[in-house]
């Protein structure tokens, strides 16, 4: 016989407390659940029910088989839920959280093929500038950028990025280029403001060696965008992603502060919360995401 029907019959009596109770919620007969409890019994070569006219129980051995038997069977009926969970077609509401810049520039413009590839989802995308709590702000996913400081959210790489200091060549005419990191004091630059760390500035000399810029801003703003307008209209030097500056920077209308500096390579990641299967339309935005930036590299954007 199955192991687990012998175990589930076992264990169904132990619950109800008799046989035929047990049949009954099994929707077997007395007789088939009594034939495999038996079997059970036979095979363990151990008496783990105590029988009377009228009560059955488990004998001590039983109660400690029972335990074990009832975490396998537990394990099992998730088992068999996690199957079909990950089989049924995504749908429902998902809710993300995307970086205002990012999720404008390069979320937005592609949500229509995934909504008319996935017809009985709604994507509720809100567009913010700090790290939200997935969990208790009732969110699904989030798209974020850099460095990942929860450990214990599960994470899946999208895309990469790279930082670099960029400004117009209208403010090299009139404040000059910096040739060095030690230049930028002498400098205006333009910070962003959502960060602990917002007026320092994490650079890697040409030695390799990580270097640290703190220094005041003409400006600061909590917002990729509205950094890049002001560093094209000459306002000052920006440190800024790839996915932001890049076609400025092939237009002309922005430059490279110090081409000789190594960049700064970022991942994009989709974050989600830790769990034992990720739900369909989870899983699904996150693979069209994987996807559609299949082709962007640090400079491909």
């Amino acid at each position: 016989m199955d192991r687990l029907t012998e175990m589930e019959a076992f264990a169904m009596v132990v619950d109800q407390g008799g046989f035929t109770d047990a049949a009954r919620k099994m929707g077997i007969s007395k007789s088939a659940v009594s034939k495999h409890v038996s079997s059970l019994e036979t095979r363990l070569g151990a008496r783990l029910l105590n029988r009377t006219t009228r009560r059955v129980s488990p004998t001590e051995i039983g109660l400690a088989y029972y335990d074990r038997a009832r975490r396998v069977l537990n394990d099992a009926g998730e088992a068999d839920a996690l199957v079909t969970a990950m089989q049924s077609a995504p749908s429902g509401t998902l809710r993300v959280s995307v970086a205002t810049d990012f999720g404008v520039n390069h979320i937005s413009p592609i949500l229509g093929r995934f909504l008319h590839g996935f017809p009985d989802v709604t994507v509720n995308m809100v567009l913010n500038n700090r790290y939200v709590e997935l969990i208790s702000e009732g969110f699904d996913m989030a798209i974020r950028v850099g460095e990942l400081e929860d450990s214990s959210l599960r994470a899946r790489k999208i895309c990469e990025t790279q930082r670099r200091m960029i400004a117009a060549p209208s403010y090299f005419q009139k404040y000059g280029r910096p040739e060095k990191i030690d230049d930028l004091n002498e400098h205006k630059l333009l910070h962003y403001s959502n960060s602990a760390n917002a007026n320092v500035w994490k650079l890697i000399a040409p030695s390799g060696e990580q270097r640290q810029v703190r220094s005041g801003g003409w400006l600061t703003v909590n917002d990729g965008q509205s950094l890049l307008n002001a560093a094209i209209g000459g306002l000052g030097i920006a440190f800024l992603p790839s996915f932001l500056y890049a076609q400025p920077l092939r237009e002309g209308l922005v430059e490279d502060v110090i081409p000789d500096l190594p960049v700064d390579i970022q991942g994009v990641y989709a974050i989600y919360p830790p769990g034992r299967y990720t739900q369909p339309k989870v899983r699904a935005f996150i693979d069209f995401l994987v996807d559609s930036f299949k082709d962007k590299g640090p400079n491909d954007w």
